[in-house]
This record gives structure tokens, sequence and C-alpha cells, in this order.
């Protein structure tokens, strides 16, 4: 492989760490010592703002944030590739974590990038409304003046009303996913053990003569640039191996060379969010006091945070009882193009079931759609 320079039930605060924010929770029911300090030393080290301020978030409902019951966190990942031609950030991960009133499972179910929607007008910065890419919600947003905290908080916080307004969800927390910061996580964890479903030639990634893995860019109509002489893109072969961190993000990246582009895409994000979590739940890592301490501040660095005013360790200790094992990957449209293109732009559209799917979510009925609808279901979660 190419490199670059009697089962337990692990809990949900592995998928949290990374995805969400929250940190160090139980271990086959014994609570970790010192977790509390922990919790407390994590949420020192991520960032904290308000990203959703509206009807989208739970805080402004009548009931207020109140997470006994069904809970829906909203996830955006950034992409933010030094030395591209392409746009700088770019909200092209859109995930929705849901966990029903039985608290007992979790969902992980994707809004394709190219979804057209109608983004409503937002007073912060002017943006005077209109019909696009959901993915450029969160760049109507970030336009305008403030610090890049402040415009990333904007620009989440159109994307979510954006969601709200297509599908009647609100939220009871969110965050911002760095990539960057993403893929030092995996490196703490000393790499994560993926399956490769379909064969992906990688844009960003060369491998040199002698087996090195280098960092190119993209450049669209002639793909990957930057390479040194002799380097060649890398290419991800089927079959199931363990990968360092370069590999699995780029993996996770790669939608041009797979025959179900974005849909591929979201599926590898979403299993790699997976392989992280049980891969943060292992004993290498629950034992290691010094690696766990580095996973840890390696995940603060990658997060911005808002759970909507409940403390962390409400969360974690609400959803103590879930485990990585227990994370299912939904397939939005059960993963076929519903394309359309208007204008000369291409666009994916929700097919009806996918809107019933996204309702279920909003009313916490998922898994009753799910048992009816199994196609959305992606093989091998």
């Amino acid at each position: 492989m190419p490199h670059a320079a009697g089962r337990a039930r692990p809990p949900l605060w592995a998928r949290l760490t990374v995805i969400v924010g929250a940190v160090l929770m139980v271990t086959s029911g014994t609570l970790i010592v010192g977790s509390r300090l922990l919790i407390s030393q994590f949420t020192s080290d991520i960032t904290q703002t308000t990203l959703i301020d509206g009807a989208a978030g739970a805080a402004a409902q009548a009931r207020g944030n109140n997470i006994d019951g069904p809970v829906n966190l909203l996830l955006v990942g950034l992409d933010e590739r030094e030395g591209s031609d392409e746009e700088g950030a770019r909200s092209d991960t859109i995930i929705i974590l849901h966990i029903p009133a039985s608290h007992d499972q979790a969902y992980l179910v994707s809004i394709p990038r190219d979804t057209r929607v109608r983004i409503p007008a937002y007073a912060k910065n002017g943006y005077g409304g209109g019909t696009a890419k959901v993915n450029a919600a969160f760049a109507a947003g970030y336009e305008g003046s403030g610090t890049e905290l402040e415009k990333r908080a904007r620009g989440f916080d159109l994307l979510a009303k954006t969601i709200n307004d297509l599908t009647g969800i609100t939220f009871n927390g969110a965050a911002i996913i760095d990539f960057g910061g993403f893929e030092s996580v995996v490196e703490e964890l000393g790499g994560v053990d993926m399956c490769v479903d379909t064969r992906a030639e990688s844009i960003h990634i060369g491998v040199t003569t002698d087996g090195k893995l280098v960092r190119g860019w993209y450049k669209e109509g002639v793909g990957i640039q930057g390479l040194p002489a002799g380097a060649k893109p890398l290419v991800h072969e089927k079959g199931c191996r363990r990968m360092s961190a370069i590999e699995a993000l780029d993996y996770a990246r790669i939608r041009k060379s797979l025959p179900d582009g974005d849909y591929g895409r979201q599926r590898h994000q979403q299993q790699l969010l997976k392989a992280i979590g049980k891969e943060a739940t292992s004993s290498g890592v629950l034992t290691d006091p010094r690696k766990l301490n580095r996973v840890i501040e390696a995940a603060g660095r990658a997060f911005v945070l808002d759970t909507q005013g409940v403390p962390v360790e409400d969360f974690l200790f609400t959803f103590r009882g879930l485990a990585a094992h227990d994370l299912i990957l939904v397939r939005t449209n059960a993963g076929e193009f519903a394309s359309e293109t208007i204008g000369g732009q291409a666009f994916e559209e929700l097919t009806p079931d996918s809107m019933r799917m996204l309702a279920a979510v909003r009313d916490g009925t998922l898994a009753q759609f799910l048992m009816s609808n199994p196609a959305f279901v992606a093989t091998g979660s």
C-alpha cells in the first residue's frame, strides 16, 4: 500500500467527538474515570458559537431544545483545498444525524449538494433570495463583511433555514467540520479500516514512482495538477484495507470518477464517519490516555459547534447507550440519480419518496419508513 509521510458496546461519544464535538462517555457500562474533566478539556478546545439563529434551530421552538425526544443534528463539511482553482469554502458535505426518541439507534442522512432549492432572503447580509443548488446557500450567507467565524456562521444559518424551509426539520445542534482538521483526527487515530466498494481515481492525490503519496490539485477539464514527474493519480481499488488519513479523506472526497457521482461520495463519507467511530472506541484508543488526549485535541481543532443551549455533557449522558455499530447509513433518492437540466445547469431533484423520508426524519418515524423502503439503507451499513 502507498504510504504518506467478546464485543463491548462502544458509545456514541466517538461519533460525536469527530462529528459533533462531544466526548468521552461510557465503555461497557462503566464511566471513564475523570470523564467530566475530559469533557471540560474538550469543550475548552472546541470553538462554540451560534450557527443556527432562528426558526430552524430547536432553541427557537416553543418547547425549547428538548433532547428527550427525537434529535436532529446538522453537520456541514467545508472543503478548502490549497492550490486549487476551485472556489473557496464549499459546503459540499451536508449530513443530518438523526436519533429517534428511543435513543437506541442513529442514522446519517445526506442532502445531495446539487439539490435544487429555494434559498430564502437573508437580512443579515442583504441577500435577496433565489433558486439554486443547496450548497449555494452557505456561500450566499457567507458573503459580506465580518470575521471568518462570523461569515461561516451566517453561511451555516442560511443553509439551515433553506433545509428547514424544504423539509420542516428543526435542528437540536449543529457543527461545521473543517476537512483539514478532520484529517488530523484520523492521523491521531493512526488510520481507519475502510472497504472500497467502487474503483475510484483521485483528482487531488498522486503516487510517486517510489510509492509516496503527494498532494496536487484539480483543474476543471485538465485533471490533477502539481504532481512531480512520473507521479500518477492515486487509484483506490476495490477491497477492504487499512487507510492512512490522507487516503481515507481522499477516498471520501472523490465524486468525479464514480459511476454514481455525488451519491457515491455521500456513501463513502458516511462510511468514513462510521469507521472513525469504530476506531475511536477501540481498545487501542480508550486504553491509551496520551493517544486519547491527542485525538480529543485534534477533534477540538476540527469543529465549530452549536449545541442550541444544551450542555455537551447532557448530549453525552442522553445518548450514552448508542454504539458505533448502531449507525445506519441512509441513501437519499435511494442512491439513484434524479437529474434535471434547467437553463443549461444540472440539478438533482428530491423524489417524492425522498421527501417522505425527510418528513419521517422531521416526525421521528424514520425507522418505520426504512422498514417499508429498504432501498434507502446503504448496503453494508
